[in-house]
């Protein structure tokens, strides 16, 4: 394997915080890497600067290949797209017009970076927007290209598929891992299992040593009394007392030693475990109805296009469905037409709708975060913390205006709100959108947990694998149950 990028002494501060506090990084042909970490950790930043797109007066990068990049937010012109047949390949069609939507601009710089052919593709989010067709054709690419790949990604589906090597970014630092993402998460077990067990040992040891010393010292106390005891009884003879000094200040000096190895212990944190959040649905929000919405000879239209013609389709209580289809197949329309109970649809009159949508949230000017939360919620304000912990948000954030947040900070209170709503049935569009992997693992498993009917729609294939009881898919203008 020939060396493609070397780099050394990436230091990067942002307001004291360390970004990035790499010492030594190397790429090589054929590596097929992910980088992974928390929203802000410096992913995106660690690829401008291996590109030279960031320049850090520390940092030694050297190049030996010419680098593609697929950029998440950065647009590009059809003009530069060097070989048009990849266009083709990503179902890409009539791009004359200026209103592209997300998906289609995320296929022009899939197009482009495909199409250079150079020795290293640098992709950021690449799969972001895409259906699953797309999604296959650039994971299929990525797998088998014959150069390096260094690739951002919240996918790990796709992750699974393309890499041989992961870059966990924490704390500004990189550590690698072998192999995919589920072989990452089987080696994070193994050091969680380890630092288990290292941190009972230390907490064994040390309760052992404070004994001593608590026993130690109980006894240079006695030892103590004893004397004083003697010297009044017997007028305090001059042997004894040395003796009995002797013996105090042994045990003092005893217990000091035992004292420096308590200090010595080298402190080992206790491993996270996952918050379980206690969800309940109230009393006068119960159903009985096995089957609280359904739809039957559905049609519709948007324009000249036809969606739905004469189709149908169940969701049974307490179950967490998933809608599937490729992008303009009218999964987001047919959420919309449950809220707005279209004709055709059937909803039991006891179905009270949480519905949670990527954009169009308009929010009071003063209020913050709890009182956004506790509007329509009735849990605890522990219970809303635990939650605002398990999506990655820093505690403080309850205090917070609402019109301070960030989009993704948005987004996690927005899911927040639903799931701990008043509600019995939750509409979720691309709820994972704009989250990290452990936000999305802890969306997952929020999900899995709520008692209610959750509708959902995702193109991320590992979430619909890990919460969906029932699939839909959308083809042909019908919805058909799939199997698992």
């Amino acid at each position: 394997m020939e060396l493609v990028i070397k780099a050394k002494n990436i230091n990067l501060e942002y307001n004291g915080k360390d970004i990035l506090d790499i010492d030594d990084l190397e790429i090589y042909s054929y590596d097929k890497i992910g980088i992974i970490g928390k929203n802000g950790a410096g992913k995106t930043t660690l690829l401008k600067v291996l590109m030279g797109q960031i320049k850090l007066d520390t940092a030694d990068v050297r190049t030996y290949g010419e680098i593609s990049y697929i950029p998440q937010l950065e647009n590009i012109e059809i003009e530069n797209i060097e070989d048009k047949s990849v266009l083709g390949k990503l179902n890409v069609h009539n791009l004359a017009g200026e209103n592209l939507s997300g998906g289609e601009e995320t296929k022009l710089k899939i197009a482009k970076a495909f199409s250079e052919n150079n020795d290293v593709i640098f992709a950021d989010e690449p799969t972001c927007n895409l259906d699953n067709e797309s999604i296959e054709y650039i994971t299929n690419t990525l797998k088998y290209y014959s150069g390096s790949v260094v690739v951002i990604s919240h996918d790990r589906y796709f992750l699974d598929e393309v890499v041989n090597k992961i870059w966990e970014i924490e704390n500004g630092k990189i550590k690698e891992y072998w192999g995919n993402y589920s072989d990452y998460l089987e080696q994070k077990e193994l050091e969680n299992q380890t630092q288990l067990r290292n941190y009972e040992q230390y907490i064994s040891e040390k309760q052992r040593l404070e004994k001593i010393i608590d026993e130690k010292m109980k006894q240079a106390q006695k030892v103590g009394k004893s004397k004083r005891k003697h010297n009044t009884e017997s007028g305090g003879r001059l042997a004894h007392q040395k003796s009995q000094g002797s013996k105090e200040k042994a045990i003092h000096k005893s217990a000091q030693a035992v004292m420096k190895r308590l200090e010595s212990l080298e402190e080992v944190s206790k491993p996270v475990k996952d918050r379980q959040i206690h969800f309940r649905i109230s009393s006068f929000l119960e159903m009985h109805n096995p089957v609280p919405i359904s739809g039957d000879n559905l049609t519709k239209k948007m324009g000249d296009k036809v969606l739905f013609e004469n189709t149908k389709f169940l969701i049974p209580l307490g179950k967490k469905v998933a809608i599937t289809g490729a992008n303009g197949t009218g999964k987001t329309t047919l959420l919309k037409m449950i809220l707005n109970k279209e004709n055709g649809i059937q909803i039991s009159p006891k179905v009270q709708i949480g519905y949670f949508a990527q954009n169009g949230y308009k929010f009071e000017k003063d209020k913050n975060v709890l009182e956004f939360l506790k509007e329509s919620s009735d849990y605890p304000v522990s219970e809303i913390r635990s939650m605002i912990s398990m999506l990655g948000l820093e505690q403080n954030v309850i205090t917070r205006k609402m019109q301070t947040l960030s989009g993704g900070e948005i987004v996690k209170i927005l899911l927040c709100k639903m799931l701990l709503g008043r509600y019995n049935v939750l509409i979720m569009d691309e709820p994972n959108n704009y989250l990290d992997i452990p936000s999305i693992e802890a969306l997952e498993s929020l999900m899995r947990q709520y008692k209610g009917t959750i509708i959902f729609v995702s193109h991320d294939k590992r979430l619909v694998q890990n919460v969906a009881d029932i699939i839909y898919e959308i083809n042909n203008q019908k919805i058909i149950e799939i199997a698992q």
